[in-house]
Order: structure tokens, then sequence, then C-alpha cells
């Protein structure tokens, strides 16, 4: 809990992704998945890599799914660590036939947390 109370919000990422999955359908038909960090010494996206289908990225970069979902991404990043939610370093996303699922890894893969469109984790 933060100085004025308010708690974290475990919805936030999965209502984020939800609505994105909705509002480019689709682009989360597809398959592939986008692994994700932060450099040690910030609390911003630092890099993504996208693993799918060639003809699926051009047609989620020209579309803006591609900067939609790394905007989201690092405002995940940002939410997480302003509650010192670990972990918020790195995750993966997988996008698959309208799902979109986020997977946060801590120290590098060492277990996970996923949390799917639907809030479950």
């Amino acid at each position: 809990m933060d100085k004025a109370g308010v708690e974290f919000d475990e919805g936030f990422e999965a209502q984020r992704l939800s609505m994105l999955s909705q509002q480019f359908p689709e682009i989360a038909e597809g398959r592939g998945k986008v692994a994700f960090y932060a450099e040690d010494d910030e609390t911003r996206l630092s890099h993504a890599s996208w693993s799918t289908d060639v003809a699926w990225f051009v047609l989620a970069s020209d579309s803006g799914f591609k900067t939609y979902l790394l905007e989201l991404l690092d405002s995940f990043i940002r939410y997480r660590a302003q509650y010192r939610h670990l972990p918020w370093k790195s995750g993966i996303v997988y996008i698959d036939s309208g799902s979109l699922r986020i997977e946060w890894l801590v120290n590098d893969s060492e277990g996970a947390q996923s949390t799917d469109a639907s809030g479950e984790v």
C-alpha cells in the first residue's frame, strides 16, 4: 500500500490487455510472444523481442497494435515499480488466438507469475 492508501490493482494488467485485444481483434487472433525487460537502473521498458510470423508482425506494426502493446508494457513496468510489486523487471506477453496473457519473470525466468485477460493468476 502506498502513502495515499491506494493498493496495487491486481486486475489492472489483465483488463488493459483484454481491452487491447478487443480494440484489435484481427491482431489478437494471431500467435506469438513478446519478451520484454527493463534495465536494472530504469523503471521503463528497455527492450522487447518479438517471436511471431513476419506477416503478422508487419500487420501488428501497420495497425498500431505494436505501439499500443509496447506503451502498455512500459505502463505495467512503471505501475509495478511504483507499488514495489514484484516481479516487474521482465516478462513475456503471449498472443494466442484471441487471448493476450502476461507472464512476469523472476530472476530471468526463475519462477513466474502469469495473468490472463480474465484477471486470473
